[in-house]
């Protein structure tokens, strides 16, 4: 038995190893947990919208639909627009539209609907004397402190004019900007008239919330202001935009190049992250900023609501499809994004994180890393329990101060994971080293063997010396998943309990088909049949085991439940992965000669334990080689396809299990099974959208705990659809993990 001392080091090394990794790496789930935090944060302290703002934006809304039409709106109505925004003072007018065709609700559009050839005739010599609707909107645009939408795109188009002198101090920005083919932009004739050009597009985060938006980027060799950076440029009467890079004047970064540091456009000096991206502060949608079209058309809107602001048009039409989520808004016009940019640069209410905060949440998770793991070894056990939430709590509130007062986005997230990790690892292991040594807890988690094998070994002594044979066995590996959080909360007592009203059905399920449990190695389960005695068709013992265990486990819960609802608590519910394998293995006495246990050796093991960690991945509960399913072919059995298991060169069929030989015969059964092998098809095929729309569409129509697997193949559909068909692509899934 280990002691308290001992114990609590491993405990200390095991879990830093585990936990500190994570600052390093940051994977994705850190940064969406990260994400939540800082949205959360924006939600609780939005900026406060100022009527004074120097912005408005004029909408194309349902009541201007209503009143002209749909859009797009004939060119001439838009420079209608225009000229009155113009006439109304505009510092600057900005459109959130891409004019990349000719003008089609013109009236030389309108005469190839004219059936009547003398007609048309006469109405096309009354078109021809008129002006074209996209002439009289250059000319308006000509006449306006305009600026044009562009869309960078990852095809490669006609280059557009340069509007904007982009003068660069430092280093090269472009390795650092967002870079795109080529951009799609207005026709010539309305580029040549406009002011500035401006690109639209956004750093987009996974979940498609508009966190980070990039005021310059590349589109080929051409840098490319957004649109909202040039119209407060025009705003300005500037002719240039400073774009600040690392080791210029004032920027020093000891030679290494780290990106863009600040953009410069007349008065505004605006520090960005390295990729020459802002993060603003959003606030709530508010009627004073948003202006109808159709009230400027008809002179319903004052002169002191667009003289000397910024005005940016776009579509407030849900139906036209311009929809964006933010943080505090799950769909809000996309030109509203664009206001809320340089509301936040005129208030100076931009977010920063900055490139040390990193390292500096890193240290702070050590320190509270180590604070709770020395209060937990010298204090009592209350002391430390009632210390970690409140250092949460301190960590949550110091960073929300920072983001309220400074506009600074740092992550209490990642320390407090570290120290609430830590100090569980720790509790843990300090309770099952001061346990260990009672028996009756060594019994609760030991080893469990079928009786016939006790008979066998009882019959031949000589089997108790070290050594053993070679037999081909079924091998089941199960694992109790989210174990830390069933676990959480729970006294000594109360876990000891939980554990033994798991293991305990879990256990008679295997015996009560004939199988021998190897081991027990915490929750999760070892368990072999045809060993030492020879097993009549083992592999549907083995399957039928599995399929008890899964019943056990539904039954569990639902007692769990039943007794969480009466005493009015909460109880997470228990999952289990399984995996079962058929082959050959090294079966016998290992050990030494005054200690040794009747276990089992081999790949084959090996596999198991890698097909239960598979099922993860599949998010299934139980998944089988195709050589137990070729051995016990009458079950209802999905096929997962082929997986590469860690620390295996080949591939290996798998297969999930959807019941016995009953389920097997049922019409639902025999129509999902058909329509899982077509899906299947598609994916063999390289036809991915069409196997991940096969896959949602089961996802639908599954008992529900199918629903998970469906969801996940979709998931990994989609992205192989999004990667495209690579040359010498293989169906054959690698997994990374075990």
């Amino acid at each position: 038995m280990l002691n308290r001392r001992r114990a609590y080091l491993l405990a200390l090394i095991a879990a830093a190893v585990l936990i500190f990794p994570w600052g390093v790496i940051q994977p994705r789930a850190l940064d969406d947990l990260r994400n939540f935090v800082f949205d959360t944060f924006q939600r609780l302290a939005p900026r406060a919208y100022d009527p004074e703002a120097p912005t408005r934006v004029v909408g194309v809304d349902e009541k201007s639909l209503s009143a002209y039409g749909q859009w797009p709106w004939p060119r001439a109505r838009l420079a209608e627009l225009v000229d009155r925004l113009r006439e109304l003072g505009a510092a600057s007018i900005a459109f959130d539209f891409i004019f990349a065709e000719p003008d089609r609700a013109g009236a030389s559009q309108l005469l190839d609907a004219i059936s009547d050839a003398r007609a048309r005739a006469e109405v096309a010599k009354l078109v021809a004397k008129a002006p074209g609707g996209d002439q009289l909107f250059a000319e308006a645009l000509s006449r306006a402190p305009a600026t044009l939408g562009v869309t960078l795109t990852d095809a490669v188009v006609a280059p557009l004019p340069t509007k904007s002198g982009l003068a660069i101090a430092g280093d090269d920005p472009a390795p650092f900007l967002a870079s795109f083919a080529g951009a799609v932009g207005p026709e010539r004739r309305l580029a040549d008239a406009a002011q500035g050009l401006g690109a639209t597009n956004w750093l987009p985060d996974h979940d498609q919330i508009v966190r980070r938006v990039p005021l310059v980027t590349r589109a080929g060799d051409v840098l490319m202001p957004s649109l909202a950076l040039e119209a407060l440029r025009i705003a300005q009467g500037e002719s240039a935009i400073v774009i600040r890079s690392s080791n210029a004047s004032g920027q020093t970064a000891f030679g290494k190049q780290t990106g863009v540091n600040a953009i410069k456009v007349g008065a505004f000096e605006i520090d960005t992250g390295p990729n020459a991206e802002v993060r603003p502060r959003y606030s709530h949608g508010a009627a004073a900023r948003d202006i109808s079209a159709k009230d400027v058309l008809e002179r319903r809107v004052g002169r002191d609501q667009i003289e000397g602001r910024i005005i940016f048009i776009g579509a407030l039409a849900t139906g036209l499809g311009d929809v964006r989520a933010t943080p505090l808004e799950p769909v809000a016009p996309g030109v509203d994004v664009h206001a809320q940019i340089v509301e936040s640069i005129a208030a100076g209410a931009l977010l920063a994180r900055p490139d040390w905060a990193p390292g500096l949440e890193f240290v702070v998770a050590a320190l509270a890393f180590v604070l709770i793991m020395g209060l937990l070894y010298v204090a009592p056990p209350l002391v430390s329990a009632a210390a970690a939430p409140l250092i949460v709590v301190g960590l949550f509130a110091g960073a929300f101060y920072l983001f309220d007062r400074h506009g600074l986005l740092l992550d209490p997230a990642y320390p407090s994971l570290a120290m609430v990790g830590g100090y569980l690892f720790g509790a843990v292991t300090l309770w099952r080293a001061e346990t260990s040594a009672r028996r009756h807890v060594r019994q609760a988690f030991g080893k469990f063997v079928a009786p016939a094998v006790v008979d066998r070994l009882a019959e031949h002594p000589d089997r108790l010396v070290l050594g053993g044979e070679t037999r081909e066995l079924t091998v089941l590996f199960s694992d109790l998943r989210n174990f830390s959080r069933i676990s959480e909360g729970m006294s000594a007592r109360e876990l000891t309990q939980f554990m033994n009203d798991y293991l305990t059905p879990m256990t008679d399920a295997i015996l009560e088909q004939e199988g021998t449990v190897d081991k027990y190695m915490g929750d999760a389960v070892l368990a072999f049949w045809n060993a030492p005695l020879d097993i009549d068709d083992h592999p549907r013992k083995a399957v039928r085991a599995a399929l008890m265990m899964r019943d056990a486990l539904i039954g569990l819960n639902k007692r769990r439940a039943a007794a969480a609802a009466t005493s009015g608590h909460d109880a997470q519910p228990a999952a289990m992965g399984l995996g079962l394998h058929l082959g050959p293995c090294s079966v016998g006495n290992m050990g030494s000669i005054r200690r040794f246990d009747y276990s089992i050796l081999g790949d084959t093991v090996n596999l198991a334990s890698r097909l239960e960690g598979a099922s993860k991945a599949f998010q299934t509960d139980i998944v089988a080689s195709g050589a137990v399913r070729d051995a016990a072919p009458d079950f209802a059995w999905i096929d997962l396809g082929r997986v590469q298991v860690v620390g295996k060169s080949e591939a290996t069929h798998v297969f999930a299990i959807a019941g016995d030989s009953g389920v097997a015969g049922s019409d639902s059964y025999v129509r999902w099974h058909n329509a899982h092998d077509l899906m299947r098809q598609d994916y063999e095929s390289g036809r991915f959208e069409v196997a991940a729309e096969r896959a949602s569409a089961l996802a639908k129509s599954v008992p529900e705990p199918w629903l998970a697997l469906y969801v996940a193949l979709e998931e990994r559909y989609l992205m192989l659809a999004r990667e495209g068909l690579q040359v010498n692509w293989s169906s054959v899934w690698k997994l990374s993990s075990k």
